[in-house]
This record gives structure tokens, C-alpha cells and sequence, in this order.
């Protein structure tokens, strides 16, 4: 059974083939040599420079002028919706394998309307709340409360719900659950600080 993740892919390259007019039989060939190769070293991303040949090559190998198009518009789709799972073959056998059944169903005018996106679990939707009016940069300075502290492990919360958590082997055994200090952003990942210095 199809993993409920992996619906909003199947969904995604099933609507963008359909409105960008891709001719099925091109993704089923795709499909094919995943079938055949995926099982190789890397062949998740093999697949990848599968299509990028067939974008670039398109024009000579090609049965009709259309081709050429249907591989630039298979090659974008898949870039942008396959690729988180590219080091997961089955998982991308099973995408493209719905995604080309719902094709018809796309380009027949049907549409997924219906169907509810995945609920943002409310812890991180606290958190993309409060990111979303910061424009938090490397070297920028953040009050924060230290809300555990395990071993030489401390927890730095920012903007009251934001935890970094870090080892402070020199630091940990001066620090107290609940002081109130500053810090340091030392880096930033998906737009949150990931490490911070102590400065204060």
C-alpha cells in the first residue's frame, strides 16, 4: 500500500504532466528504467541523469517535435517533486506508478479538490509562526532562556519557543535552568538558528 506521504507528489507530477499536455507513454518509459536499473548503486540518482540525457538529447532521439518537450516537462517535474526521494527506489517506483494512472484522470478535466493537505503538526506550526516575522542572520544577537540543561547538553529557547540544543562542556556547570542570557546565532538552518554562542 502507498505510503499517505507520498500522495502529494503523486498528485503534484500527475497535474503538471496533465496540464503541460506530456504524452503518458514517455513517463511509462521512465518508469520502465527505473524498474530495470534502480535496483543499482546510486540508481536513484542515475535516474536523474537519465532524464537530463533524454532533455538533452531529445531532439535526435526523439519520435515527433513534441518529444523534446514532454522529457524537459517529465525532467521538471520529477526534479521537483521526486527528488527528496531519490535515495528511496521503491517509494519512487510507487510515485511515478500513480502518477502515471492519474494522468488520465487530469487531463480528462477530474481534479483533487477533494482531497485535504496534510495538517502542519501544531508544534511546528508554532514555530513557522514565529519564524515567519524574523529574519534571523549569522552573527545577529537573540535574548534566550535556558530551559534544560542535561549533563554538558544545554538548551537555549529564543523567541520564547525556538530550543537549540548544544554542548557546553566548559559552560554547563555555571548555567542554571530558567537564566536569562544572550546568544549568539553561529548558524541557520530552514530559517532557524541551529548554533548559538553564549556571549552573556
Amino acid at each position: 500500500m502507498i505510503s499517505e506521504n507520498y500522495w502529494p507528489a503523486v498528485y503534484a507530477i500527475a497535474e503538471q504532466l496533465a496540464n503541460q499536455k506530456t504524452d503518458g507513454n514517455e513517463l511509462k518509459k521512465a518508469i520502465s528504467y527505473l524498474r530495470a536499473y534502480g535496483n543499482r548503486e546510486n540508481g536513484g540518482a542515475k535516474f536523474f541523469q537519465y532524464l537530463r540525457i533524454l532533455t538533452r538529447n531529445g531532439q535526435s532521439i526523439g519520435h515527433s517535435q513534441n518529444t523534446i518537450e514532454y522529457y524537459r516537462s517529465l525532467e521538471a517535474a520529477c526534479k521537483e517533486h521526486l527528488q527528496p526521494y531519490q535515495d528511496d527506489v521503491p517509494a519512487m517506483l510507487q510515485i511515478l506508478g500513480w502518477a502515471a494512472r492519474l494522468m488520465g484522470y487530469y487531463k480528462s478535466g477530474g481534479s483533487t479538490d477533494f482531497v485535504q493537505q496534510p495538517e502542519i503538526p501544531s508544534r511546528k506550526a508554532e514555530i513557522a509562526a514565529v519564524l515567519s516575522g524574523q529574519d534571523l542572520q549569522i552573527g545577529g544577537i537573540l535574548d534566550a532562556t535556558i530551559t534544560n540543561i542535561k549533563g554538558n547538553m544545554v538548551t537555549y529557547t529564543m523567541l520564547d519557543s525556538i530550543p537549540t540544543t548544544q554542548k557546553e562542556p566548559k559552560k554547563a556547570n555555571s548555567l542554571s535552568v530558567g537564566q536569562e542570557v544572550k546568544v549568539k546565532i553561529l548558524s541557520v538552518k530552514n530559517g532557524r538558528p541551529s548554533k548559538v554562542e553564549l556571549i552573556e
